[in-house]
């Protein structure tokens, strides 16, 4: 998983600090998920946020699952109901996940998808 969202980020056109455990290992459709997830949130951030920079963390939970989340420094005020983020929050659900979004105006927008999922 590291190595596919290192090449996801090294086409971004906003700078990402990318924090992803060697041992992360979950079950390929909950590693789709979270692909589709960063990829989504550095896509608003760029085009919708006017971020300069984003953080993107993927770390294990103590019951096996799995937490993605993903920090832009830009303007806030994101719509959670937005076509886009509600995408998101179906493939998210589809895997009995939970997707959080907190944009408050002025910023920072921060998505966060938890997985129960475990490998």
């Amino acid at each position: 998983m590291a190595a596919a969202l290192s090449a996801l980020i090294a086409d971004s056109p906003v700078p990402v600090d990318l924090r992803v455990p060697d041992d992360t290992s979950v079950p390929a459709a909950v590693e789709a998920a979270a692909y589709f997830v960063v990829s989504e949130a550095l896509t608003n951030a760029a085009k919708h946020a006017g971020a300069q920079r984003c953080e993107v963390t993927l770390a294990g939970t103590a019951d096996g699952g799995l937490t993605v989340r993903v920090r832009d420094d830009g303007r806030g005020g994101a719509d959670p109901d937005g076509a886009g983020l509600d995408g998101l929050r179906r493939r998210v659900e589809a895997l009995d996940g939970i997707l959080s979004v907190q944009s408050p105006a002025g910023g920072p927008t921060v998505l966060s998808a938890e997985f129960p999922c475990a490998s």
